[in-house]
């Protein structure tokens, strides 16, 4: 992983409403549903974290972002015109989900916000969160910045939200306390639907699976999502797409595609194993053909994740498939 050059001050996030980027990737308008992009200060970390915000009756926002970059989300949340947000909805405890909650609630003291139950302990004292995160992610830890205590009175665990309207989904895989959330024709999957990314009109769509991997854990819960009605999918990292159905099938295939590929170099030995890996999905995945379009740096990050996530299946397929009890997931954020 390339290092880091220190940091400059976090900017403003991108407000990306579907009307405005219809045309750049093929979407259908929902006025009630906005993309805020929050950009880091990391290289190649552009276009890659995103806070789903939906206006109406009540206004919810789905994650918040990394700590370093909270006060630009909430400046821009001023520019919209919000001066209310009901529910924070989180699809899991990472650091660039969640990390800036703290900041995000001194401003909206108002707002409630839905986690997975085992989760909320890690954000009531997130020092174990952060120490586990600094050690899975080292100097990208250090750009999202260090999560700050939250009060308990915030929380609503998912297990007690009841919103009309909303349906709270567990989908552990990409993390344990992975949530999904459908609201009013929207699915916000988070990361149980992968990372996908639109280039030049052409897509990009990639397993977030770091160690430890659960193969028959995270199929189940794409399983899951495939089981809900068609409808809008919306993607934490970073973007989305009109047929969630279409979308899911779509992963799944790409998620036993790479056992096979990945299970095959695992066979030739171990040497430079996750490199190797990481080139045979780039030569073989066509899912992944969109890597050749990106610059430099956001080649580096992918290639960071890629390897992050080919772990995850090195470690299923020479260890197989257990119940799903590790606890040092809760403090990784390997996308």
């Amino acid at each position: 992983m390339p290092r880091f050059p220190p940091l400059p001050a976090s900017p403003q996030p991108q407000r990306l409403k579907w009307g405005s980027i219809k045309e750049e990737v093929g979407l259908s308008r929902d006025d009630n549903c906005t993309l805020l992009e929050i950009d880091q200060q990391l290289p190649g970390f552009h276009r890659f974290i995103g806070s789903w915000l939906y206006t109406g009756d009540i206004n919810l926002i789905v994650d918040v972002g990394p700590a370093n970059s909270a006060q630009s989300l909430i400046h821009t949340l001023i520019d919209l015109d919000i001066d209310r947000i009901d529910y924070v909805l989180l699809t899991h405890i990472h650091l660039d989900h969640a990390g800036g909650l703290s900041q995000f609630l001194e401003h909206f003291p108002m707002a409630r916000v839905v986690c997975y139950d085992r989760g909320i302990k890690h954000l009531l004292e997130p020092s174990s969160l952060w120490e586990g995160s600094r050690k899975a992610l080292g100097e990208i830890a250090e750009g999202y910045g260090p999560p700050e205590p939250v009060k308990g009175e915030f929380f609503v665990p998912h297990t007690e939200a009841h919103i009309d309207g909303l349906q709270v989904i567990e989908t552990p895989g990409h993390a344990i306390h992975h949530l999904s959330f459908t609201y009013r024709g929207n699915l916000f999957v988070g990361e149980a639907g992968g990372n996908y990314y639109s280039l030049k009109d052409t897509d990009y769509l990639r397993p977030a699976t770091p160690p430890r991997f659960f193969m028959e854990v995270f199929v189940n819960s794409v399983d899951k999502l495939l089981a809900l009605e068609d409808q809008h999918i919306c993607y934490a990292h970073f973007g989305d797409a009109t047929s969630s159905k279409q979308m899911l099938r779509r992963f799944r295939t790409q998620v036993l595609r790479w056992k096979d590929l990945i299970r095959g170099e695992v066979t030739v030995g171990s040497d430079a194993i996750v490199e190797r890996c990481v080139q045979r999905l780039l030569e073989k995945d066509l899912d992944l053909k969109a890597f050749s379009l990106m610059d430099t740096d956001t080649q580096a990050r992918e290639k960071y994740f890629l390897s992050n996530s080919v772990k995850g299946y090195i470690g299923f397929l020479q260890k197989g498939n257990a119940i799903f009890t590790s606890p040092s997931i809760l403090g990784s954020s390997t996308h």
